[in-house]
């Protein structure tokens, strides 16, 4: 039998969680297949990945999570709600469009949540973020997205006071602020009105600690990093893949 071949597709993706994690797991349970990194300049090279020989499926980073969504043949229910792709599944022929992210998170979030963690801040409106307002919704917590540009009804973050942040006792990190190579930044939240009642989750996995969880942590708040997050939408994907 062929070996079957699996990838990420994204932009300047060479640091990749899901290439080590998938060939780990190759290996570690003797599957004949391989995980490889689509790193492309741009979206419309996805056709050519598309007729990768013996392609089983993909996962996709940013910032390619919508823009996608044109080359596919179907979305699942949940990722034309969201908005959103991390997930192609290759099946007869067709392409088919998920998202596992929500699944990811609402079960590396759900052991910490408090009764008190009724209302979330979500920082960036990405394709991640509309994923994390999936599963608060599903976990039946409110939020409100804070981005730099208003939109709608976001909140800017300098209208964040010490009143919001009252309220808003989980504050989720949607954007690539304070990853490698920039890891002395944090979004521009006023910490010194956070506390022991906040839990601060930043989607970002490297460094294991970015700037904003130090600050939250120093000021007392709950933290988690992407990780398990990663694990999580991870085996979601395998499920899809293989039908399980």
């Amino acid at each position: 039998m062929e070996k079957q071949i699996f990838g990420l597709l994204g932009k300047n993706i060479a640091y990749s969680f899901s290439r080590n994690y998938f060939n780990q797991k190759f290996e570690r349970d003797n599957i004949n297949a391989q995980y490889v990194n689509f790193d492309v300049t741009n979206i419309s090279q996805l056709s050519d990945v598309l007729k990768t020989k013996n392609l089983r499926g993909l996962n996709v980073t940013i910032p390619y999570k919508q823009a996608v969504i044109p080359f596919l043949d179907d979305l699942s229910n949940d990722a034309k709600t969201i908005g959103a792709v991390n997930t192609i599944e290759v099946a007869d022929g067709k392409h088919i469009g998920h998202n596992t992210d929500h699944i990811g998170f609402r079960d590396s979030i759900k052991p910490l949540l408090k009764p008190h963690h009724q209302k979330a801040l979500i920082l960036g409106t990405g394709g991640a973020s509309k994923a994390v307002a999936f599963a608060l919704d599903s976990l039946g917590i409110g939020y409100k997205f804070v981005s730099r540009q208003k939109v709608n009804d976001t909140l800017l973050y300098r209208q964040l006071d010490p009143e919001i942040l009252s309220e808003h006792t989980v504050i989720i990190n949607c954007t690539p602020i304070g990853t490698s190579p920039e890891i002395d930044r944090a979004p521009e939240i006023p910490f010194q009105h956070l506390g022991k009642s906040h839990l601060l989750y930043d989607l970002i996995y490297n460094p294991g600690k970015t700037r904003f969880l130090q600050r939250g942590e120093t000021a007392g708040a709950t933290i988690i990093n992407g990780y398990e997050m990663l694990v999580g939408q991870a085996e979601a994907s395998w499920k899809i893949w293989n039908n399980l």
